[in-house]
């Protein structure tokens, strides 16, 4: 068995053990961390295919933003954990066809696409080759609709995101900026002119005081 295969191995085999613990860890920090691992594992299997740029990529993107992002979410969010985990394994069978039939598909699309071709993915390239050159020529040109329709539904995702958080709540406490910047100190600051009181009684009675001396 050649070295390169070796290490596929391990990346694939640490990869399948994080996955699985992203799904099964009990605290979700841990979840968290379980999947940045699996994004490790998986740029390195890129790097085995000599999908340079995808591999930086996910470690750039995924690991450097998106799961700091969701470290501190989770972070500083209160999860429920109880609350989360009611009515999972309710769910378990349906997730479990879905699973499957996702792997069927990948399983008949690599089959069909790679098994039996004679480029397999992962043999040597012709010297001065760029792969970044070549993913943007088929994103643009074979697989332009598709990419066009994801972009798509990404910037729904996105919208509806912002929408979600920016509707109108009785408990909100939002300023608007134009309004705190029209205003003036006259509208603000109000100086009142009272007489002075005082709540001390005042004494009638004269104050006698003894000469020194006696």
């Amino acid at each position: 068995m050649e070295f390169k295969a070796v290490i596929f191995y391990v990346f694939a085999t640490v990869l399948i053990g994080a996955a699985l613990r992203v799904i099964t860890a009990r605290n979700p920090v841990h979840a968290v961390l379980f999947l940045v691992l699996a994004f490790f594992n998986a740029a390195g299997i890129w790097m085995l295919l000599q999908a340079e740029f995808l591999a930086i990529a996910l470690v750039m993107v995924y690991v450097g933003a998106v799961m700091v992002l969701f470290l501190f979410v989770v972070m500083m969010l209160d999860v429920n954990l109880e609350r989360l985990r009611q009515g999972f394994w309710s769910y378990l069978p349906l997730g479990g066809m879905i699973g499957l039939l996702m792997a069927g598909e990948m399983a008949l699309i690599l089959g069909s696409t790679y098994f039996g071709a004679e480029n397999f993915p992962g043999q040597d390239v012709a010297a001065g080759s760029s792969n970044t050159k070549e993913l943007a020529r088929l994103l643009f040109t074979k697989y332009a609709w598709p990419f066009e329709i994801a972009s798509v539904i990404l910037l729904v995702g996105i919208i509806g995101a912002v929408m979600l958080t920016l509707r109108k709540r009785g408990d909100s406490k939002a300023v608007n900026p134009l309004d705190q910047i029209k205003v003036k100190r006259n509208d603000r600051v109000r100086m009142v002119n009272m007489p002075f009181e005082s709540d001390a009684p005042v004494s009638t009675e004269s104050v006698v005081t003894a000469p020194k001396g006696e």
